[in-house]
């Protein structure tokens, strides 16, 4: 018998298969279109686990966030927040509800929580970071004035708001083309004037801020009978001394008495009967300080702190324009985003 011929006859002696020995005392045929198979299968699984592990990330960030209170602009600058980091970022969110020793009660417990980076949200959460928080990078937002708070840290960042008050009393001069002093009213211990900036603006336009102060709530009405007679429009700044539910509704009734149009800052006070408000865009800022957030987790070097000019907004009070008789002029009419 011919030991060389291939079995069956199947196979020339060029493409003989390789023979291994079975454990069962027979022989195996592996076929090398198998084994070209197998390795294959082989490269394409090692190629898919190797791309697997180096695109997954090794570690997903854990951010805190500290909220001053439950208010809508500070709750919609954390949802542009949270929109614009990475889908596999964690959060853990605290909110103040105001209180001062809350927030330090929250920073302490955030210290030792070992978060990548916090986020906090308005002045008294930035103020018990910066007193609580040492070692873990902060991003502060809804800030107004970061300077009256002092909160330079080297761990610290923020994004300060610098709201666009040229722009805002180009709007109010359109509607009242022989506006000359606008008045408003500030507590010192809690508010700070109006800017040098905004003052100047104001003056390149022929208008005039006129102040008044106060120190207590009981002090906001004789303040403000004394400050209507020398003005043509009340300019509201964000200041609890001076507003709250209650001095709301008498500063506009007052106002109302002697035809003299209120400025606010927030739509709530276009739909109660304000004239005009503007405010920021809190979305706007929130996706602004995930930019500086995501700079500081990929390792560069923090942004130095910049005033960051959002988008305004803006809402008007159609039956109030109309009861002080004022021309809605059709350029105003279309920056409108919310009518009353």
């Amino acid at each position: 018998m011919n030991t060389n011929q291939a079995p069956h006859g199947e196979y020339a002696s060029s493409s003989l298969p390789a023979l291994k020995h079975s454990d069962h005392g027979g022989w195996l045929t592996v076929c090398p279109r198998m084994l070209t198979v197998v390795r294959n299968v082989f490269l394409c699984l090692s190629f898919v686990l190797s791309q697997a592990i180096v695109t997954s990330p090794l570690h997903a960030h854990e951010v805190v966030i500290l909220k001053s209170a439950n208010i809508a602009p500070y709750n919609q600058a954390i949802a542009g927040f949270k929109s614009s980091m990475p889908s596999d970022t964690t959060f853990t969110e605290y909110d103040l509800k105001g209180d001062p020793q809350t927030g330090r009660i929250y920073a302490g417990k955030t210290r030792a929580s070992g978060a990548d980076l916090v986020l906090a949200v308005g002045a008294k959460a930035a103020i018990a970071a910066k007193l609580e928080i040492f070692d873990i990078p902060v991003v502060y937002s809804m800030v107004l004035h970061p300077a009256k708070y002092d909160l330079k840290a080297a761990n610290m960042v923020g994004v300060s708001v610098k709201p666009p008050i040229g722009q805002q009393l180009n709007t109010v001069r359109s509607l009242l083309p022989n506006l000359k002093r606008i008045g408003y009213l500030y507590d010192p211990e809690k508010t700070a004037p109006l800017s040098a900036d905004a003052l100047n603006q104001a003056r390149q336009l022929g208008i005039t801020f006129i102040d008044r102060q106060v120190r207590t709530a009981e002090q906001v009405p004789t303040a403000l009978r004394e400050l209507l007679p020398d003005v043509e429009a009340l300019w509201l700044i964000s200041d609890s001394t001076v507003l709250t539910d209650e001095s709301f509704t008498f500063l506009l009734r007052a106002a109302f008495d002697r035809h003299v149009p209120v400025i606010g800052f927030d739509p709530e006070f276009s739909r109660r009967g304000a004239l005009i408000s503007f405010w920021v865009d809190s979305v706007d800022i929130g996706r602004e300080a995930a930019h500086v957030a995501q700079t500081i987790l990929a390792g560069s070097t923090a942004p130095p702190p910049k005033s960051f000019q959002p988008k305004q907004r803006m809402a008007l009070n159609f039956g109030t324009a109309e009861y002080l008789g004022i021309a809605i002029p059709t350029a105003v009419q279309s920056q409108v985003d919310e009518a009353y």
